[in-house]
């Protein structure tokens, strides 16, 4: 599992999606969308950070979020919109996405990096 917080990490209550995955074999320009996704994701106002775990065709990624009103924000991007159409079309045999909301978050000791 990999943890990053936009500056330390946040005090409840925030918001996570939750997106589990399993990929197709049709991955034509997702490295690069995915790259891309994470990198406006990470501008957007109200995100806090993000936690991923997975194997190559199949994972979790969840986001963090200050309010549902910056989910919102980040549903209506374009380039998110048009990164969900090719999910849908090619890129995903399957996805469930999730909105929750964190109402108690304990954080213990110090995350070791490397560490499997």
């Amino acid at each position: 599992m990999i943890t990053h917080w936009k500056g330390d990490p946040p005090t409840a209550p925030y918001y996570a999606v939750i997106f589990i995955s399993q990929k197709s074999e049709q991955l034509d320009g997702y490295a690069e969308a995915d790259a891309e996704m994470m990198s406006e994701a990470q501008k957007q106002e109200g995100y806090l950070g993000y936690s991923s775990s997975g194997e190559p065709k199949q994972g979790i990624f969840i986001s963090y979020w200050k309010d549902q009103e910056s989910i919102q924000k980040w549903r209506a991007h374009s380039g998110h919109i048009q990164a969900k159409q090719n999910g849908k079309q090619s890129w995903y045999n399957y996805y469930h996405s999730i909105i929750a909301k964190v109402e108690r978050s304990v954080i213990h000791g110090e995350w070791l990096e490397g560490i499997q």
